[in-house]
């Protein structure tokens, strides 16, 4: 599909009815599940954002990822997609994500045209309610990583997300130090789980209902 038609598909599909927590829910495992269904957000939840960012590379479809760091914490060393948390100086969460966006990993703002938004999730762990942003470059950014918010950076094909034998199950070592069989997004070499996989887990759905993988 080109590039420009994807774009416009997909613009036209987030204006409508989104799947929610049910799609969320598919990249979750069962002690997640318990603890999204039994945790609302807190009066004093953090707002944060993250961007989705679609651009081509030749003739095909791409978003950006990046590797945390290791440090102590609850993501620390996990695949996350751009973004961070809402500061009073930001005049919307969508500007969070593009300020974030353009600190973690150098993508210009200016060169980003926002389409819309997925359905927020609140993550117990941190305290935080994430909303994903969706966007498209029309050309492969030039990214530059903060070593301090990044250690590496992970491109994948929307035809890899896609790709139904990518998604696995996989033993992870949790923060609380003990590990856990989740549900995962396995593409070459990078594990993708957690709240990133839940995020993906509704674009996926979304996507998947007019972009179809090549025969």
């Amino acid at each position: 599909m080109e590039f420009a038609k994807f774009v416009v598909l997909l613009e036209n599909r987030l204006q409508k009815s989104l799947p929610g927590r049910s799609a969320q829910l598919k990249m979750s495992s069962l002690g997640r599940i318990q603890e999204l269904m039994g945790f609302s957000p807190s009066e004093d939840v953090k707002q944060s954002s993250v961007l989705i960012l679609f651009y081509p590379i030749g003739r095909k479809i791409y978003l950006v990822l990046m590797l945390r760091p290791e440090y102590p914490g609850v993501h620390g060393g996990q695949i996350s997609l751009p973004g961070g948390k809402f500061e009073e100086t930001d005049e919307s969460l969508i500007y969070t994500a593009l300020r974030e966006a353009y600190e973690e990993i150098g993508i210009n703002p200016m060169k980003v045209q926002i389409i819309g938004q997925l359905t927020e999730m609140y993550i117990p762990p941190s305290n935080f309610l994430v909303t994903p942003i969706v966007g498209y470059q029309s050309s492969q950014p030039q990214f530059v990583a903060e070593p301090k918010e990044v250690a590496s950076m992970i491109e994948i094909q929307l035809d890899d997300l896609l790709d139904e034998k990518n998604r696995q199950m996989k033993r992870m070592k949790l923060s609380l130090g003990f590990s856990l069989m989740v549900p995962s997004y396995c593409i070459h070499g990078h594990i993708i789980w957690g709240a990133t996989a839940m995020i993906l887990s509704e674009l996926k759905e979304i996507v998947g209902e007019f972009y179809h993988l090549p025969d």
